[in-house]
């Protein structure tokens, strides 16, 4: 009998890997991924991305409330699929990865064992990285740490929104998945532990975004806030305060630009000319492209500009 996988996934970036390995005629006994969730202000049932694609292909899904619910185990079991391929889903409790007896593998957004987490993407760009890339690997008991099957690199853009790496890397990812799945499944994939792999230089975190760490300081260099602004560009996009007429508002920056501008200033502090809107941050001045005041929509700062006044010693934070 031929081999087979259940996929599990959620968001749009999963879809491209679901796309890859249906395409490349892998069979794929179903679909796991989150159940619908009401959303939006009639609060309609939600499908999840992965599964509006596997019910266009005609795949049977599943949508398991908990993981551990012995009617999906008995589900799973059934299938009898041989290997479980996971992007982008929840954490699996042992009794589902250690299911399948070629295992269970996961696509993940970084070159493993650096940036083991939830935002690989997003704080590769934060820190600065120019370069990142993609990794199979097999899973194991704590996240993200299992033997690695496979990687490949990518250049990062010194102006590159995690946004645009996403889309990049969804695809490239795509088709090491593929490769690594139709190695695992003929028994040729190589299995490299990663500890044999960390001594390359320092491994970073990539933890759950949080309104904490999405804040932007105003002293660091504007480089780093350049890159923290990029890295959560388009979303959760990175935020400070501005206080205008006795009201202090949140205040999002979702495109900047580094500048020669030699004024002096204090971190925080706003100007606004014919050339544009610009911040003073810890050594020098940053510009501002797109932005979002608390209850409007994201616009060009120059729009921004069109409706409001700049006045003299404003700062944002």
């Amino acid at each position: 009998m031929e081999k087979r996988i259940v996929f599990m996934g959620t968001p749009g970036f999963a879809v491209a890997s679901l796309d890859a390995l249906h395409a490349a005629g892998i069979p794929i006994a179903a679909v796991v991924t989150a159940p619908d969730r009401p959303a939006g202000r009639g609060r309609k049932l939600r499908l999840s991305d992965v599964k509006e694609r596997a019910l266009e292909l005609g795949l049977p899904v599943l949508q398991p409330e908990r993981l551990r619910d012995p009617g999906f185990l008995a589900e799973l079991t059934r299938l009898g699929a041989d290997l479980f391929v996971v992007v982008a889903f929840r954490m699996l409790p042992e009794m589902v990865w250690n299911m399948p007896p070629l295992g269970t593998m996961n696509l993940h957004a970084s070159l493993l064992p650096d940036y083991r987490g939830a935002a690989p993407i997003n704080w590769a760009v934060i820190n600065g990285e120019q370069r990142t890339g993609v990794t199979t690997f097999f899973i194991a008991a704590t996240i993200d740490t299992g033997d690695i099957i496979a990687r490949e690199e990518c250049a990062i853009g010194p102006d590159e929104t995690a946004g645009e790496l996403h889309d990049r890397l969804k695809e490239q990812g795509a088709d090491l998945l593929v490769r690594s799945v139709r190695a695992v499944l003929d028994g040729r994939a190589d299995r490299t532990p990663q500890n044999a792999m960390a001594g390359t230089g320092e491994v970073h975190h990539a933890p759950k975004l949080t309104p904490e760490n999405t804040r932007i300081d105003w002293e660091l260099p504007a480089v780093r806030v350049h890159d923290l602004v990029r890295g959560l560009s388009p979303a959760p996009g990175a935020w400070t305060t501005w206080t205008r007429g006795g009201s202090t508002h949140t205040f999002k920056v979702h495109r900047s630009g580094l500048v020669e501008r030699n004024e002096p200033g204090t971190p925080g502090e706003l100007r606004a000319d014919g050339r544009g809107l610009f911040v003073r941050c810890g050594d020098g001045w940053l510009e501002l492209l797109e932005v979002q005041l608390e209850g409007r929509r994201r616009m060009r700062a120059a729009d921004l500009l069109n409706g409001i006044t700049i006045t003299t010693g404003e700062r944002l934070g």
